[in-house]
Order: structure tokens, then sequence, then C-alpha cells
């Protein structure tokens, strides 16, 4: 379960590699240092071996860069899955930090459905606007084909809002990809699409 992406465009430039059964380890390099805390901790928690570097048009503002990195990841997840055969295909899971505590649901059902509700007051994390944090999430939904839903349900500050939510996220993923000891895709259709 391992895939390999490129992504180019007149805005960045990002090669990405993903291995889903992996030890969660990260080697991410946006240019947005907030941006590399939430996937690393997503590519630690969810166990995905991660390597992701981006080049962008930083000049600009963030979001070409936390966007296209999220379509990155996404499509390269997309891709590791192939048909989804075998896999547990749903995940949920809590992730608290410290006083603030988020809930993330999965279906890898091969229909994108975001859902997202950070509850972010302030307006930059670092150098990652705070509407990027989220935008990353339902760029992400898109790309790797998923129903994800991500509530932040408490919390004061915004910097453990935002890192619980992709903790959840990943322990949720963890879950969704996890063999099911079968070799079937896990629908009534017979496929995920």
């Amino acid at each position: 379960m391992k895939a390999q992406l490129q992504r180019k465009t007149a805005e960045t430039r990002i090669e990405v590699s993903v291995e889903l059964e992996g030890r969660g380890e990260a080697r991410v390099r946006t240019g947005i240092g907030f941006l590399d805390h939430l996937l690393t901790a997503l590519a630690k928690h969810a166990r995905f071996d991660v390597t992701l570097t981006c080049e962008g048009d930083l000049e600009v503002d963030d979001h070409h860069t936390a966007e296209d990195c999220a379509l990155a990841l996404g499509g390269a997840i997309d891709e590791a899955l192939g048909e989804r055969r075998g896999i547990r295909r749903f995940g949920s899971a809590y992730a608290p930090l410290d006083e603030a505590l988020a809930r993330a649901v999965v279906d890898l059902s091969g229909r994108p459905w975001p859902a997202i509700d950070l509850g972010l007051r302030r307006e930059r994390l670092g150098a990652l606007a705070c509407e990027n944090v989220g935008h990353v999430l339902r760029s992400l939904a898109f790309a790797l084909r998923a129903a994800i839903h991500v509530d932040v349900l408490k919390g004061e500050n915004d910097h453990h809002r935002a890192e619980a939510a992709f903790k959840a996220l990943a322990l949720a993923l963890r879950e969704a990809v996890a063999s099911d000891g079968t070799d079937e895709v896990p629908s009534t259709k017979g496929v995920l699409a």
C-alpha cells in the first residue's frame, strides 16, 4: 500500500510518497512551519510513512501551498488504496490535546464529502492562515475521495484545536485503512467509487 505522486502547477511543485503500512515516519517540508507540524502529526498518528516536499508561491500567500499539499497527499493515499480491497473502510476517533477535544469520522467510500467544523478564532497559526487549516482537510477529503467529518468539540487554544483535529483524523484513517482480513471490497455495490 504505497504510492508516489508529483504535482506541478504554476503555483507549486510537490513530490509526495506514502506507505500506509508504515511506522509513522514523516519528512515534510512545505515552507510553512505549522502546516509541516499538522501533516507530521497526521502521518505519525495514522502510522503512515510520508515524505512530502513543496516549493510554493509563498511570496503570494500560503493558500496555494496548503491546498496543493493536501491535494497531493490525498491523491497519493487514494492511489495507495487502489481498489480499496480488504480494508475496514470506516474509522472514527476522538483525540484530546490538553483542553481541546476533536472527533473525526471517516468513510473511504470513493465519494468525497468534507464536513469540517474547527471553530478557530485566530487569524493565523504561525504562517498558516486559520481558514486554510479547514481548507487542507476539505482538499484532502476531495483528493482522497472520502467522506471526512471533523469537529472540534471544545478547546480554548487554536493551536491545540487544530492539532487535535489532525490527530483525531489520523487515528480514524489508521482504523479505516486497517485490514479487515478479507480481499473483498467493503461495499454492497462491489466497488468503492
